[in-house]
């Protein structure tokens, strides 16, 4: 295990507020990663959403989940939120929002042809390779787009598109036998929630078998999606487990939990403090613990309680990063 993680913060031990001896419990290293949790795309989008309510009162229609954590989801139900799959189930006079993950053209062209109030909130980051898309396409290139099928931002992105002009490559197997139209030039775009080092890779190959390909001007990966895969980085060699908290439908935590385990160490995704098996800390004496993107703070300290009901915590923060990114709000809702 290594004892020289850049620790930047440490805590003393604690003893956790329940019956019997605390000096009987064996102890437990957490390393805590930072950067972890809430990016500036997901606090904007959840504000968003908050701000529609105070603008419009409720309820407020949010097409797809705001952001991928139901702990999310329900408090912002709790305030007057309805989440939709499609627009047609959103009535007439009232608002809606698109989530962070981004929609089609068709959508907003919808809402549009219907008379909606509709505000976007999809992250900059995800704006800027929908632009990106368009721009390729403006010059004739057809975009072979790195990203998992059915992901909502995939749909989102191959969206901005006419069908036939974009192709999907998910793996680094497809990057190895995909065929795009012979004759046409080339760009290749990737969605922002990705895996770097498997990202990497393919963009690699793609560079190899089609050496005019056009690639993005700065990487479309987002800073947070990079920032908190390399914060894993840190904290997994030092510990003997790796618990990542996130849903199992956000691309970003599950490729958490993939670092993880490639830095050799077990590591599991867990939504809330309960799904915690407290078999899983049987010989574990260190447990790195981080947060997707999509995965706020509250919960981070709901897993650092609960394991204190078992073991006495020694809490260290292990920073990688500082992160100051902040997006504004739309303008019809800061006017």
């Amino acid at each position: 295990m290594n004892a020289h993680l850049p620790v930047s913060a440490a805590r003393e031990p604690r003893t956790p507020p329940t019956a019997g001896a605390a000096a009987t419990r064996p102890g437990l290293t957490l390393l805590i990663a930072a950067p972890r949790g809430f990016c500036a795309g997901v606090d904007r989008a959840i504000e968003i959403v908050k701000r529609a309510l105070e603008r419009y009162g409720a309820p407020v229609y949010v097409r797809h989940e705001i952001v991928h954590n139901r702990f999310v989801v329900d408090s912002l139900r709790d305030k007057g939120a309805v989440f939709v799959e499609e627009l047609d189930e959103v009535p007439d006079d009232r608002p809606v929002v698109f989530s962070a993950h981004g929609v089609p053209k068709s959508v907003p062209a919808e809402a549009r042809r219907r008379d909606l109030i509709y505000v976007d909130a999809t992250c900059p980051l995800v704006s800027k390779v929908h632009r990106q898309a368009e721009r390729q396409l403006e010059k004739g290139r057809h975009i072979l787009f790195i990203g998992h099928a059915g992901h909502p931002e995939v749909i989102g992105t191959m969206g901005q598109v006419p069908p036939g002009t974009i192709t999907l490559v998910e793996t680094l197997e497809q990057a190895q036998v995909v065929t795009p139209p012979a004759g046409v030039p080339l760009a290749y775009l990737t969605q922002t929630t990705l895996s770097v080092d498997d990202t990497a890779a393919i963009t690699a190959e793609l560079e190899r078998r089609f050496p005019d390909i056009a690639a993005p001007r700065a990487e479309d990966i987002c800073y947070a999606t990079s920032n908190r895969q390399a914060a894993v980085k840190q904290i997994a060699p030092g510990s003997d487990l790796v618990l990542v908290i996130g849903a199992p439908n956000s691309s970003n935590s599950l490729r958490l939990v993939e670092v993880a385990e490639r830095c050799g160490t077990p590591a599991r995704l867990i939504q809330r403090a309960a799904d915690i098996d407290p078999l899983w800390l049987d010989g574990v004496g260190t447990i790195g613990l981080t947060a997707g993107a999509s995965a706020p703070e509250a919960l981070v300290r709901e897993v650092v309680d609960h394991l204190a009901q078992w073991r006495t915590i020694e809490e260290r923060t292990v920073v990688s990063t500082e992160e100051n990114m902040i997006f504004k709000l739309p303008r019809e809702l800061t006017d």
